[in-house]
């Protein structure tokens, strides 16, 4: 096991490679709502978004107006507007559910998670809409002195979920499409206004960790182990510090490998250049000894990555 008892209280930073992630991933700001934030807190995107609705509306009302005379039926475009604005205008009322969803999902890595927050929210954007237009519905012709009854069943609610996830898919992926050309172009921004930065992360000898504006320096020398905390990954030093950052280990060791730092665990990356003995388990899983004295286990499915390390000394 991992000999990290000794090490000092664990500080929380972010590497360089990870300043532009998603604005998912961070704390929402006091008195000041995940929706209302929007994707990036840009109303106008709300309001193009209805402006289109509205248009759709509008043509597909004229549309079936039209085909309606073709046939001979009565085109009744008052009526078909009636249909097609309480529908858009409850459509409207969720796209907050939407722009949250979104929002989460651009916040995890996992794509089992983001299936399970999208499928949760069209199913929960279809029942509200349904529910809704039809409540609309009711209540304007009820005060109009009409009635109305949609006669509720399972083809009539899978008739509506077919239309409702093909309105969810087209204004998530819009959302989501708005929301990556807004963090490159921030990213172009930033690496415009702070061309230091972009030469320290372009570094190919050093790893520069960030604490809000300070930032940390590490050699790749001086790191053990990196392991997998959660949502966070834990560099371990020499020194015996450590350094919690925000990130998945994939994404670490793929920045990582150029240093000799591999998978040695599904949970752990190892550097071997640290390494001055290696014992291999009958079971096939392995410890590793650092050169200075503390030890990291690893798993039979990675020794490969460490089977050259048998006649290995330590490294100078």
């Amino acid at each position: 096991m991992a000999d990290g008892q000794n090490a000092p209280e664990t500080e929380r930073v972010e590497a360089v490679w990870d300043q532009n992630r998603t604005r998912g991933d961070e704390a929402s700001s006091p008195g000041t709502s995940g929706w209302r934030r929007g994707i990036s807190g840009d109303w106008t995107t709300f309001a193009a978004i209805a402006a289109i609705a509205f248009t759709i509306g509008v043509v597909n009302a004229l549309s079936g107006a039209q085909d309606a005379a073709w046939r001979g039926d009565s085109a009744d475009i008052g009526r078909r507007l009636f249909w097609e604005m309480s529908s858009i205008i409850v459509i409207l009322a969720l796209v907050p559910i939407l722009m949250l969803s979104v929002q989460r999902m651009r916040g995890t890595a996992s794509l089992a998670t983001r299936i399970g927050i999208a499928v949760v929210a069209l199913l929960a954007f279809s029942a509200l809409h349904i529910a809704g237009m039809v409540s609309l519905r009711k209540l304007m012709l009820w005060l109009a002195g009409s009635t109305y009854d949609f006669h509720f069943s399972l083809a009539s609610i899978l008739y509506e979920f077919r239309k409702d996830a093909v309105t969810a898919l087209l204004i998530g992926a819009t959302l989501w499409l708005l929301d990556s050309r807004r963090e490159l172009r921030k990213a172009a921004q930033e690496a415009q206004s702070n061309p230091a930065a972009s030469l320290e992360q372009a570094s190919p000898n050093l790893i520069w960790l960030r604490d809000g504006t300070s930032r940390i320096r590490v050699a790749p020398r001086d790191i053990l182990w990196v392991a997998s905390a959660g949502n966070y990954i834990e560099y371990s030093l020499a020194n015996g510090t450590q350094h919690l950052i925000r990130g998945t280990l994939a994404a670490t060791e793929s920045e990582l490998a150029r240093f000799a730092i591999v998978r040695v665990h599904r949970t752990r990356l190892a550097n071997l250049d640290r390494v001055s003995g290696v014992d291999f388990k009958p079971s096939g899983d392995f410890e590793l000894t650092f050169d200075n004295g503390k030890t990291l286990g690893g798993s039979r499915r990675y020794r490969p990555a460490v089977a050259s390390l048998g006649g290995r000394g330590a490294p100078e």
